[in-house]
């Protein structure tokens, strides 16, 4: 029996892969992502720009692991003896059956408060309001002038004239100077918006500066400022640190940018792209300019023959040409009509002449007449002998004396 269950458990036995691999998951699945207060210890930078350390208490210590591309921002600062704030989640390091800590985040330990006092903040604002986007203002197209709140020492400030340089260098810039980090900070920056609003010489404004810890962005955090932002009656940029940055100014502003250059990109326009499309514009323009010339040149050109058509020498001239035209007419007509008459009366005399008796003399035959009376003589009965008769031939008559007449009836 003994040796049966020593089989048994033999047969159920995992490898230490296995088993590892199985207090993983639990560590993993079991423990969430948590914020975790300690010491750093035993530090290594290897080249492959990972970080290990120990995060330890005056009791117990956990190995951690922050991989290069966790790391947002610089980790050179990191060293023995740093309290911190480690955001992570607990796992295990197979190879070793090392129990660690995958860190996603480090800050420094006094960023715990300030991070409560950010969160409080934010959330009374947005219930009040100031963060919602029907109140946030448009950006000019093409502003005039921009005002820039920064130091005028700073990295930001030189990133951003650069940008703007580039982009459209014929827009003016104004720096309202003001202190961007410690204790004076809000009170500056609210000072210089409240100068920039007061003098009215810009159409949009860019407050902010570059990276760097929570403390180092605190000034935008305050909550003076924030409605100050709010209240502008000029729209703001608001470009505080690096894109991973959030400051309540970022929700107050009227756009956020996620740095310095970020926002002098979101101002000005792109001088090359805004010339192709004034370019375009002025060609569709002078195209369209060019069709309205031709058409008016058309509309005047046939105006102008409409109104020399009504002056009176046109008028006298088409009218003359009418007359004339009319006069030729009335000439074809009458050269037509004298000729149809002409041509009727030409068959008239045709067919008048086929029938009339001097045709018939033609062929031989004579008209007698009693040369006295002129009585044309139908029969022999009408005339005796000795009366004079004439008979007319084709050509010429005949005058005769009748010697006997011979009547055939008798």
């Amino acid at each position: 029996m003994e040796k049966a269950g020593q089989a048994n458990a033999m047969a159920a036995a995992i490898t230490v892969s296995q088993l590892n691999r199985q207090v993983k998951a639990l560590l993993e699945q079991g423990i969430a992502r948590l914020w975790i207060e300690g010491e750093i210890s035993n530090i290594a930078k290897p080249a492959s720009g990972h970080v290990y350390f120990s995060l330890k208490d005056k009791t117990a210590q956990i190995r951690a692991a922050f991989f290069r591309q966790r790391q947002h921002g610089p980790t050179i600062g990191l060293k023995n003896g740093d309290q911190v704030l480690v955001f992570g989640r607990v796992s295990l390091y197979e190879p070793r059956g090392d129990y660690q800590l995958i860190v996603e985040q480090i800050e420094p330990a006094g960023e715990g408060a300030l991070k409560r006092q950010f969160e409080v903040l934010k959330k009374m604002l947005a219930a009040e309001g100031l963060f919602d986007e029907d109140r946030k203002q448009e950006l000019p197209e093409l502003p005039t002038r921009i005002g820039v709140i920064t130091s005028p020492t700073g990295a930001a400030i030189r990133d951003i004239i650069s940008v703007l340089g580039r982009r459209f260098p014929s827009i003016p810039v104004i720096i309202y100077p003001a202190a961007v980090q410690g204790d004076a900070a809000p009170a500056e920056l609210m000072s210089a918006l409240k100068t920039a609003i007061a003098r009215d010489e810009c159409d949009v404004l860019i407050i902010g500066r570059g990276g760097g810890s929570l403390e180092d962005l605190w000034a935008f955090n305050n909550e003076k400022l924030a409605r100050a932002i709010a209240a502008s009656p000029l729209p703001i940029v608001s470009a505080v640190g690096h894109e991973v940055d959030f400051t309540i100014a970022d929700f107050v502003a009227d756009v956020r940018a996620p740095t310095p250059s970020g926002a002098a990109e979101l101002v000005v326009p792109d001088r090359d792209e805004w010339l192709r499309s004034i370019n375009s514009l002025a060609t569709r323009i002078a195209r369209l300019g060019q069709r309205a010339i031709e058409d008016r040149g058309q509309t005047l050109d046939w105006l102008a023959r409409r109104l020399a058509q009504s002056s009176p020498g046109a008028m006298l001239q088409r009218s003359t040409t009418r007359l004339r035209d009319s006069k030729r007419r009335l000439s074809a007509a009458v050269h037509r009509s004298v000729a149809d008459n002409k041509h009727r009366l030409e068959l008239a005399m045709r067919g008048l002449h086929s029938v009339s008796p001097l045709a018939t003399l033609e062929r031989g035959y004579a008209i007698v007449e009693d040369a006295n009376t002129g009585k044309v003589l139908m029969q022999a009965s009408d005339v005796s002998a000795g009366d004079d008769i004439r008979a007319r031939l084709a050509r010429g008559e005949l005058i005769a004396t009748v010697t006997s007449v011979k009547d055939e009836q008798k």
